[in-house]
């Protein structure tokens, strides 16, 4: 039914430059590649992870992403059969969950750095101690490469946005999901790859603060799906370096060219410096579209600075330039304190942004 209203998910492949710039994706979608959580499983960790200490499991990470970048090569290259690969017990996977839980007790999975002791139930900035999944399912909005996308909401988030279309999951009500612990999370994947999932979708809220658990549940997932992180990208460098060999495509929502509209409008310092920094990473490291949601009357100090950086330093990364911001949530309730974006973008805005985008040589395309 899907292939009906959404055409496009079918037709995208046929463009040349989506085939290319996306071309690891669609191979593990198509199953004709393993997804990269698969190929962790496969490298040996020659210690037992529990019986390191944080530091020795950062050295052994760093020894075992070689090992990983030498396989991950030979498999893209085909010089290596996946399916001749052993299974390694313990192995890499099993490395970067033990470092996880390790942050989960002193939470730094994000550029807040709280720092408090979430499995004793202490709560930082995204409200969350447990892993909350408010729902799942089978997503027919997103990019057309994306569709359908096996979507988890979780809640909980590192940022403040003032505009939050989920805010309820996001800020007022995070912990009203369903508390799930890493085999029912494997099973809810399994669940929408079964179903015709062509990704699975970490979202939110955010994924970041959910990452202990997003990566355990990949040691009992065991069906091939590309993973897919969709988010604010406020990740710390840890959470950056723990997500670099199971990702296989990013989407990120590169929101703000300003530190100062980014402060004002989310409660986040420094938002440049970091996000430009994850969204290299992520660009360089494995396959990418990048959001940015265009905002009323910031044209000039957000989106034409975002779009140029990205012309400048993702040459290879799709982009989709999005009209559907609308006044939510605290703008929505007090419009008069949020001026600037008590409306929906004009046309003449859009139009400018568009106009930049193909100026700059930017490939993006709109959600339908």
């Amino acid at each position: 039914m899907w292939k009906i209203f959404r055409p496009d998910s079918i037709l995208v492949w046929e463009d040349p430059t989506v085939q290319e710039r996306l071309a690891w994706y669609k191979a593990v979608m198509d199953n004709e590649k393993p997804a990269k959580f698969m190929i962790c499983k496969k490298i040996p960790a020659e210690k037992d992870p529990k019986s390191l200490s944080l530091e020795e499991l950062w050295n052994l990470h760093e020894h075992l992403s070689e090992k990983f970048d030498e396989t991950f090569a030979k498999i893209k290259s085909g010089e290596i059969d996946f399916k001749n690969l052993e299974d390694a017990n313990p192995n890499f996977l099993d490395v970067k969950i033990e470092i996880a839980k390790r942050i989960y007790e002193k939470c730094e999975f994000c550029e807040r750095k709280c720092g408090v002791n979430r499995k004793e139930g202490e709560i930082g900035v995204c409200g969350v101690d447990k892993v909350y999944v408010h729902s799942y399912f089978l997503h027919h909005g997103e990019e057309a490469p994306l569709v359908p996308s096996g979507t988890i909401f979780y809640g909980g988030c590192n940022f403040k946005c003032v505009f939050c279309q989920n805010h309820d999951i996001s800020q007022e009500f995070p912990k009203d999901g369903v508390v799930v612990d890493a085999v029912k999370l494997a099973l809810i994947q399994k669940e929408l790859r079964d179903e015709g999932a062509r990704n699975i979708n970490h979202v939110g809220g955010d994924p970041t603060p959910n990452t202990h658990v997003i990566l355990e549940s990949l040691r009992y997932l065991d069906v091939n799906v590309p993973q897919l992180w969709n988010s604010n990208m406020y990740c710390s460098k840890e959470t950056m370096k723990l997500l670099r060999e199971v990702i296989d495509i990013w989407l990120p929502d590169f929101k703000y060219g300003s530190d100062e509209c980014a402060k004002r409008l989310s409660s986040v310092k420094n938002y440049w410096k970091i996000v430009t920094r994850n969204i290299k990473w992520a660009h360089d490291w494995a396959d990418i579209i990048i959001r940015h949601l265009v905002l009323p009357n910031h044209i000039e100090c957000c989106t034409k600075p975002v779009l140029k950086w990205i012309a400048e330093n993702c040459p290879r990364a799709l982009v989709n330039v999005m009209e559907q911001y609308r006044p939510e949530f605290l703008v929505a309730r007090y419009p008069e304190r949020w001026k600037d974006i008590a409306r929906r973008p004009s046309a003449e805005e859009m139009r400018e942004a568009y106009d930049y985008a193909k100026e700059l040589g930017v490939v993006y395309e709109p959600v339908s």
